[in-house]
C-alpha cells in the first residue's frame, strides 16, 4: 500500500509490543487460570480482529493505521495464548513422548505455514464472483466487493472458528497450577529462574539474537520485486519455502527423534541458518533462493525442537507459564522485532546488504553462544530430570 519497507517493519512491531506490555500478566495467568479457557478467550479475539480486517477491505481502507491497531490486538491475543499454549502441551502427552509431540507439532504448524500462504494466494486471485455468478448461483455481484482480502479474511474466519470447536472440545482441564497468593516476587518468579539457569538463558538469548539478526523474512517482498523479479507467485514460494524445509526437516527427526548430541546438533543448525541466509542475500536466482530458504528453515525448524523441548522439560509444571511468557517475549523479539530490524536496516543499506550482514552476525553470535554457555553446547539426551538439574544448576557444570 506504501511502496515503504518501514512500514513492513512497523506491523512486526505492533506485533511485538504487546507481548513486550503484557509479559508479566500473561505468565501469571497461565499459571494462575485454566490454560485452556485463556486460549479460547485468546483466539476469540483474533476472531474479532479478523473481523475488522474483513471491514476494511470490504470499505477499500487505504489508512494503514487502523491496521497497525488491528494487529496490536492480534499481538495482545498472542502475548496471552503463546504462555497458555506451551505450558498446556505437557499435560496432553507422557513425558517419554514429549519431545517427539514437540516435532510433530513442530511439522504441523510449518505444514500450515505452507498450506496458508499457497491458499491465501489462490484465493486472493480468484475471480469468485464471476465463476459463482456463472454458475447462477445469484451470489457473484455480492462477492464482487470482496474479491481479494476479503475473501482470505472470510476463509480465515472458518478456520478460526473450528479451531475453537476444537479447542473447546479437550477434555483436559489443567486448572490452577500456582497457589500462592500474587506478590510481586510470584510474578517475576518466570524471569528470576531463567535468569539463575545459565542453560535457559544460553538457550532464549541465542534465539533472539540469531533471529534478529538473521531473519530475512520481513523483507521478501524487496527481494521477490526488485532483486529476483518474480512478482507475487514468486513471493508466495519464497514465503513458503522456509516451512517445507521444516517441515521436511520435522519428517524426518519425527522418524530418527534427537536422542543424543542435542547441544552440539544446536549450535550446527543455527551456523547452517547463518550461512544459507548469506546465501539468499546474495543471490539472483529464484530457485538459489528457494533452495536457501528452505535449507534455512531445516537448521531453524532443528533449533525450535530442542529449545521448545528444553524449556517445557527443564521447567516445574507450577512455573512453565511464567517461564513460557519469558519464551515468548525472546521469540517476540527475535520474530516481530526481527522484522523491524530488518526493514529499519534495508532502508539504510538496501536488503541484499542488510540480509549478508544478518546472516554474518547469525554465525558470530553461534560462535559466542557456544563459547559463553558450555552447559547448553554439551547437553546430551533432552530428558526433564537431566535437564532439570542442569537448570538450577549455579554454574555451567559439565554434562
Amino acid at each position: 500500500m506504501t511502496h515503504r519497507p518501514i512500514d513492513l517493519g512497523y506491523t512486526g512491531l505492533a506485533l511485538f509490543l504487546p507481548g513486550l506490555l503484557f509479559l508479566l500478566s500473561a505468565g501469571h495467568t497461565a499459571d494462575r487460570f485454566d490454560r485452556r479457557k485463556i486460549i479460547l478467550i485468546c483466539y476469540g479475539l483474533q476472531l474479532f480482529c479478523t473481523v475488522a480486517l474483513l471491514v476494511f477491505a470490504s470499505a477499500g481502507a487505504r489508512n494503514v493505521f487502523p491496521i497497525y491497531v488491528v494487529l496490536f490486538l492480534i499481538g495482545t491475543g498472542r502475548a496471552y495464548s503463546g504462555p497458555a499454549s506451551s505450558a498446556l502441551i505437557p499435560h496432553l502427552v507422557p513425558e517419554k513422548h514429549f519431545v517427539n509431540a514437540v516435532t510433530w507439532g513442530g511439522a504441523i504448524f510449518q505444514f500450515a505455514n505452507i498450506t496458508g500462504p499457497a491458499v491465501g494466494g489462490l484465493l486472493f486471485t480468484l475471480p469468485l464472483a464471476k465463476l459463482l455468478g456463472g454458475a447462477g448461483l445469484g451470489i457473484g455481484p455480492k462477492l464482487a466487493g470482496l474479491e481479494g482480502a476479503g475473501i482470505v479474511y472470510i476463509f480465515s474466519l472458518g478456520t478460526l472458528i473450528w479451531f475453537l470447536v476444537l479447542i473447546a472440545s479437550l477434555s483436559i482441564r489443567p486448572g490452577r497450577m500456582e497457589h500462592r497468593a500474587t506478590t510481586l516476587k510470584v510474578v517475576l518468579a518466570g524471569f528470576h529462574y531463567v535468569q539463575k539457569s545459565k542453560l535457559l538463558l544460553g538457550a532464549l538469548s541465542l534465539d533472539l539474537f540469531v533471529m534478529l539478526l538473521g531473519g530475512a523474512v520481513a523483507l521478501m517482498p524487496i527481494f521477490a520485486h526488485e532483486i529476483l523479479h518474480a512478482g507475487p507467485m514468486g513471493l508466495g514460494m519464497l514465503r513458503a519455502a522456509p516451512a517445507v524445509g521444516a517441515v521436511l526437516m520435522s519428517v524426518v527427526l519425527a522418524r530418527f527423534p534427537l536422542t543424543r548430541h542435542a547441544g552440539r546438533r544446536l549450535f550446527l543448525a543455527v551456523g547452517i541458518f547463518g550461512v544459507a541466509t548469506v546465501i539468499f542475500g546474495v543471490s539472483h536466482s529464484l530457485w538459489l533462493s528457494l533452495l536457501a530458504l528452505a535449507v534455512s528453515g531445516a537448521a531453524d525448524s532443528i533449533s525450535v525442537i530442542i529449545r521448545g523441548s528444553l524449556v517445557q522439560l527443564s521447567t516445574p509444571p507450577e512455573m512453565r507459564g511464567r517461564v513460557s511468557a519469558v519464551n515468548s517475549l525472546f521469540v517476540g523479539a527475535s520474530n516481530e522485532l526481527g522484522a523491524f530490524e530488518s526493514g529499519l536496516t534495508a532502508q539504510w543499506w538496501g536488503a541484499v546488504t542488510a540480509t549478508i550482514l544478518g546472516g554474518v552476525g547469525a554465525l558470530a553470535v553461534a560462535v559466542i553462544w557456544a563459547t559463553s554457555f558450555p552447559s547448553l553446547r554439551r547437553i546430551d539426551k533432552l530428558d526433564a530430570a537431566t535437564l532439570r538439574k542442569l537448570a538450577e544448576a549455579p554454574a555451567d557444570p559439565v554434562v
